[in-house]
């Protein structure tokens, strides 16, 4: 899957893990195209397979999931693929920002936020 209009870039791989489907739902109409693939899982578990299979550029993770709290798969996902960017995303959380930031989140955005939040923070750490 390319994009022609990407003339320097291949096509971004980022994994959404979200279990509110809304969210997945607006999360790949803002972010398909535009040289990136979007794929979605809504467990922890379920990103742990999918991390056995395919490697994104970027996860973009929710804290508060069916199995557990994205703010403690960091250190997972940094022990094991200290190459992949993170950005936490939560909306009820907001105390959980600096605990993401110092495990090794990248970034981390309120929900809700803008689709020039998310784009500027995605440029940001893929560019």
């Amino acid at each position: 899957m390319t994009n022609n209009n990407e003339n320097n870039a291949e096509v971004k791989r980022i994994l959404v893990i979200e279990d509110e489907g809304d969210m997945c739902l607006l999360l790949n109409l803002l972010l398909d195209g535009k040289g990136m693939v979007v794929d979605h899982v809504n467990t922890l578990a379920g990103a742990r397979s999918f991390l056995q299979r395919e490697t994104p550029c970027l996860i973009l993770l929710d804290n508060r999931l069916p199995d557990g709290l994205g703010v403690d798969f960091i250190s997972f996902l940094k022990r094991h693929y200290p190459d992949i960017k993170i950005i936490m995303i939560t909306g009820i959380d907001i105390e959980a920002e600096d605990a993401a930031l110092e495990i090794g989140a990248d970034q981390f955005l309120s929900k809700p936020f803008t689709r020039a939040q998310l784009h500027a923070s995605i440029s940001n750490l893929l560019n």
